[in-house]
């Protein structure tokens, strides 16, 4: 059997694995990559091979950045913070039709940008913004679908656990990752808001109009923001600035974020420590992905298919651009069958030389991938931020869920088309920089 062969065997036994038997990610990825690098080399050199890469893995200082992030995520969203980030949007533009989705995308973005997690964002903004919708009778499709795909901002959108894995396994500054994420986050935020009032141009009834607000409840309802928009402000500048590495930035974040919330009597002891458990359970799971795609990495690298994939990709008879479509397209197709963050592992080793290699710039591809694989989190059939909204939406069937979320699709898509034909947008800012 060819080392190609034994490649490809293992990828479709991890597909197997992970929908099958349901076997977590991360472990199917390490089982996998274990038996597949023995069977290559040998029983010894897996054990070796496993050995070194789990130290390697864990004790490396700049993955201190995930739970540290997580943590402050956490803190924000035990403490009601999302509550008034979607009261701030919705006084802004609640009175226009469409208004109660676009402010409901709006808070997502807002609150990704504090919590950094798709499936938190998700669960938070189902809870708080749907009943709002129900209320005024919107379209299920149109609640949902802006709620799905406003939570998928939280990979975009700094901090991004996502953004931090690619700057690690690149060796790519996470503060400038960040930064680039900023324009991207808002390009597509802007583009889902166009994307309801198109929808909404075309069945006006899906979105009927809210209640006008004046212009000092405005200002009072972002001013109850306030605290968390400065939050934010004091992440970034200090990244900016160079006053924080990420990870001293990931614990100033989380210590103002327990010290605003305590101080406001919106933390309690109970919330605290639901909190820090979660931060536990998610920082365990994301670095064991990382452990076990690094694992698989290191199997596909002995059967050479990354540098076999590579050369095919770079020796095509296209231009550059085709072949960073056909990349796109290869992550769009696997980030709907597998785990976002499992497929960027995986694929970065492959993908990210040839990028470099036909000249693109290295934070623009990670910046824009990212985009690229935010429309695994909502189309089927693994899409579960989409399951986690439909779960959590009482009454409204999964395929209702979905059916919104098609209208949404073709934000992404345009999205990534202009990170294309204009890559100095994400690296402007990250050129400031220096």
């Amino acid at each position: 059997m060819s080392l190609v062969t034994v490649g490809i065997l293992g990828i479709v036994v991890l597909l197997l694995i992970l929908f099958f038997l349901g076997m977590p990610v991360g472990f199917a990825m390490g089982i996998v990559g274990f038996a597949g690098f023995c069977y290559v080399v040998s029983f010894k050199a897996g054990l070796n091979m496993v050995s070194s890469v789990l130290w390697d893995t864990f004790s490396k200082y700049g993955l201190t950045v995930i739970p540290l992030f997580i943590l402050m995520g956490q803190v924000a969203f035990y403490s009601g913070v999302n509550e008034k980030l979607y009261n701030a949007a919705y006084k802004w533009v609640g009175q226009i039709r469409g208004g109660i989705a676009m402010a409901t995308v709006m808070a997502c973005s807002a609150f990704a940008a504090i919590c950094g997690s798709n499936a938190a964002t998700a669960a938070t903004m189902t809870t708080v913004a749907l009943p709002q919708m129900n209320k005024f009778k919107y379209n299920p499709k149109l609640s949902t679908g802006s709620i799905a795909c406003g939570s998928t901002l939280g990979v975009v959108i700094p901090p991004s656990v996502v953004l931090i894995i690619i700057g690690l396994s690149t060796g790519q500054s996470i503060a400038r990752l960040f930064y680039g994420g900023i324009v991207a986050g808002i390009i597509l935020a802007i583009l889902l808001i166009l994307t309801i009032y198109v929808v909404c141009s075309i069945y006006p009834e899906w979105g009927p109009v809210g209640p006008k607000t004046g212009f000092l409840e405005k200002i009072k309802a972002v001013s109850g923001a306030l605290e968390m928009i400065i939050l934010f402000s004091l992440v970034m500048l200090g990244l900016y600035f160079g006053f924080f590495t990420p990870a001293e930035a990931g614990a100033a974040g989380s210590f103002f974020a327990v010290v605003i919330s305590t101080i406001q009597g919106r933390l309690s002891w109970k919330g605290f420590i639901a909190s820090v458990a979660d931060t536990l359970r998610i920082s365990c799971m994301v670095i064991m992905i990382v452990a076990g795609a690094m694992i698989f990495g290191r199997f596909l690298a002995v059967t050479r298919i990354p540098f076999d994939i590579a050369a095919w990709v770079v020796d095509l008879p296209v231009s550059g651009t085709v072949i960073m479509m056909i990349i796109f397209t290869i992550y769009i197709i696997g980030g709907a069958v597998m785990d976002a963050l499992a497929l960027l592992l995986i694929t970065i080793p492959i993908f990210f030389p040839v990028a470099r290699q036909l000249g693109y710039d290295p934070l623009w591809f990670g910046v824009t991938i990212t985009v690229v694989t935010t429309l695994g989190a909502v189309t089927p059939p693994v899409g579960a931020t989409t399951y986690v909204v439909g779960g959590m939406a009482k009454g409204i069937p999964l395929e209702e869920v979905f059916k919104g979320v098609t209208y949404f699709l073709p934000a992404y898509i345009i999205c990534v088309v202009i990170l294309m034909l204009f890559p100095g947008l994400v690296t402007f800012l990250p050129g400031l920089l220096h």
